[in-house]
């Protein structure tokens, strides 16, 4: 029997490539990446981008997330990231200043919440005037991986909840096979 291989890593979303072809990231950037998860994939290459200058939070709702990507910048020496553990549904929970960050990530995380507007709203607090948020979902349909049709949120659901937050949308992308990606900006 032969097992269609499904893909993971780099090959279900490749950080490097979203953030070079999306996102003007340059040294010296603050960048959040909010719900980080475990692997921290788009810290690990924020932080080789934004270089010694520039700081990555790396914002996770699970402790042992966060010392993971805590144990692996120590490992790579990366002294540009921090974590930081926080319900993103609760405004002002990040305990990051207002306006503070030049790009903020949500990375399959809004599909995962009852309520993706008090996320979008959290993180548009932290955003700087202009700054932008790289939002990547899962596409719709049925896939052997990722989460039910019904759980998955549109690009035009995020779209709307992302005005009520202060954003507006500038762009959309393919992200890989199963996911799509938008670019807001803070009004």
């Amino acid at each position: 029997m032969i097992l269609n291989k499904i893909p993971g890593g780099d090959e279900l979303l490749n950080p490097q490539k979203i953030l070079k072809d999306n996102l003007n990231i340059t040294a010296g950037s603050k960048i959040g990446d909010c719900g980080c998860g475990g692997i921290g994939y788009f810290t690990f290459q924020a932080a080789q981008i934004v270089g010694e200058t520039g700081q990555v939070y790396s914002i996770d709702i699970l402790k042992t997330a966060l010392k993971n990507v805590e144990h692996r910048a120590k490992m790579l020496g990366l002294k540009n990231i921090k974590t930081i553990w926080s319900n993103l549904e609760v405004y002002g929970g990040a305990r990051i200043n207002d306006s503070t960050l030049d790009f903020a990530f949500l990375i399959n995380i809004l599909f995962q919440s009852q309520y993706p507007e008090k996320i979008l709203r959290e993180t548009a607090r932290m955003l700087r005037s202009s700054g932008q948020l790289l939002v990547i979902e899962w596409r719709p349909g049925r896939f052997p991986i990722g989460p039910s049709p019904e759980k998955k949120i549109t690009k035009e659901k995020i779209a709307d909840r992302a005005l009520g937050s202060g954003l507006k949308k500038v762009k959309e992308f393919e992200a890989g096979r199963f996911h799509y990606g938008i670019i807001l900006q803070k009004i």
